[in-house]
């Protein structure tokens, strides 16, 4: 009998579309797999196990089965953006426990292709910080579980590497896409603005938000991002000579990268050297100021998301975390230093087409109640380990996580690409390049409890 779990959503799709599987037994294994190992992971706020099983044999019952990209896929769903028939709660105690009456349009458009929701992942509170923990539990790295699976995707992030699902929906609006894959060795990529329906919070954390797969193949990747887009923007460029940025400085002043990490872009650089692209080492005029402008966004888009909640309910550090950011709305709402920041580095990108970063700087935090400590301590430790995200959200630009190399505890590492805008298709060219060169294993080792 052959096993779905572990197989990519391309190939899941292949097999349900030629009737060599049905989406519900695609979806019962799944479902089987979540039910005897999320407890050690924590991917899941709630899992639609009922509900999943009849979307499945409604899936199965299509007139147009044969010709849906994601038929049968089992996919989980970040819980900030709405699942009919569940509520929303965004990883708080003080969001309504109320069923949302519609589909988010990227949900819907992951459901017309064929893709069955099996659940609502775990997120930090309000999805600010790149840990996910919190009232409604906390997520692990299935790699290493004494670590964070990272945020604030960071239940997504863990039910692609479990094996849960082969692919996750997410969003990022300063890492929170690419923090959690690169923690847990998946492909992603936040694509520029405009290229997929945001609609996230209160405003998009004024723009810099954006809504993108997990998945543990670049194929699947590609495949989530056109039907997310709505249209084939990602169809591969005609192949060619890359001009390639090496970059290994934080883009933060006085956060050091770790060696592993440091390894990981070297190793890809050299990947891509040989591949035949020109790769140079160059430092993007990264402005003094980043840090300053990038705590003024991050913390005002909290400040936006959290007017009109009990504030009673909320945990210490997101009060204080809007609190800071309250005082920021103004300036942040100009755009004008997000403005600044791109036409700051547009020259760089005139003379390369791509720059390769690593992902993180270092090992994600523990996985401990980091929702119970103190804001400084929660801001020390997601800038020292995830400085590399945080400008391109700024900017709009589209960047992308590629797994590369591992840690000494035998988790993955991890670099980033990072494009001009509309260069969505280079980007996972590229990262497919890496992915044929240095192959990843795609799900962790996650060995059953005993009977």
């Amino acid at each position: 009998m052959t096993s779905w779990v572990g197989l990519s959503a391309a190939e899941i799709a292949a097999a349900v579309r030629e009737k060599r599987a049905t989406p519900r037994e695609v979806v019962a294994e799944h479902l089987a797999r979540i039910d005897r190992l999320d407890g050690r992971i924590g991917a899941f706020r709630t899992v639609r196990a009922q509900a999943a099983l009849a979307e499945a044999d409604a899936v199965g019952a299509r007139g147009d089965l044969g010709e849906l990209p994601l038929a049968g896929v089992p996919v989980a769903v970040k819980d900030n953006l709405a699942v009919r028939g569940e509520s929303m709660r965004v990883g708080s105690a003080a969001t309504a426990d109320t069923p949302a009456g519609a589909d988010h349009v990227t949900v819907a458009r992951l459901r017309a292709a064929g893709a069955v929701v099996v659940g609502l992942t775990n997120v930090p509170e309000l999805c600010v910080f790149g840990t996910t923990e919190g009232v409604h539990g906390t997520s692990r790295n299935p790699w290493d579980t004494s670590r964070t699976a990272g945020g604030s995707s960071g239940g997504s992030a863990a039910a692609v590497a479990a094996g849960f699902v082969p692919l996750a929906l997410g969003n990022d609006g300063m890492g929170s896409l690419r923090i959690p894959a690169a923690n847990c060795g998946l492909v992603t990529i936040k694509p520029g603005r405009g290229v997929v329906p945001a609609g996230i919070g209160e405003g998009d954390w004024f723009g810099m938000a954006e809504n993108g797969p997990l998945a543990t193949t670049v194929e699947d990747v590609r495949l989530a991002l056109s039907v997310l887009a709505g249209a084939d923007v990602v169809r591969p460029p005609a192949p060619g000579a890359r001009r390639i940025a090496v970059s290994l400085r934080s883009p933060l002043a006085g956060v050091a990268v770790t060696a592993p990490y440091r390894a990981a872009v070297r190793a890809a650089a050299g990947l891509l050297a040989r591949a035949g692209h020109t790769v140079r080492r160059a430092e993007p005029p990264y402005p003094l100021t980043l840090g300053v402008t990038a705590l003024a966004h991050w913390t005002a888009g909290t400040a936006v998301d959290a007017a009109g909640l009990d504030r009673r309910l909320l945990a210490r550090r997101t009060r204080v975390h809007a609190a800071v950011g309250r005082r920021f709305l103004n300036t942040v709402r100009t755009g004008r230093a997000r403005e600044q920041l791109s036409e700051r580095l547009e020259p760089f990108f005139a003379h390369y087409d791509v720059l390769l970063t690593p992902a993180l700087a270092r090992r994600s935090p523990e996985a401990a109640p980091w929702h119970e400590r103190g804001w400084l301590r929660n801001i020390a430790a997601n800038t020292s380990y995830s400085p590399f995200t945080p400008p391109w959200n700024l900017t709009g630009w589209p960047a992308a996580t590629i797994p590369l190399g591992t840690l000494p505890s035998g988790a993955p590492t991890a670099v980033q690409l990072v494009g001009r805008p509309g260069t969505e298709a280079e980007l996972l060219q590229l990262a497919e390049q890496l992915e044929g060169l240095l192959p990843w294993r795609r799900t962790a080792p996650l060995e059953e409890s005993p009977a």
